[in-house]
């Protein structure tokens, strides 16, 4: 049993166990079924807030643009 999160009124799992028949407090069920609260969603199975992905996929959006440049001015 993964370990959970009370947010709000929910106990969420913080990761999905990948079991077939997804569990009550699946993030993964949950957001598909439109009952994650807000400011909170799903990356690679595991329960994240908004702000925590927005600012990781800032950071590999940056990552790639300094490599680019790079190769540019290699060539």
């Amino acid at each position: 049993m993964g370990k959970k999160v009370r947010v709000g009124s929910l106990k969420i799992k913080q990761k999905c166990c990948v079991s077939k028949k997804r569990c009550s407090s699946c993030p993964v069920r949950l957001l598909k079924e439109g009952r994650l609260p807000p400011g909170y969603t799903v990356h690679k199975r595991k329960l994240v807030t908004v702000k925590k992905k927005a600012k990781k996929s800032a950071k590999a959006k940056q990552l790639r643009e300094e490599r680019a440049k790079a190769t540019r001015t290699a060539a």
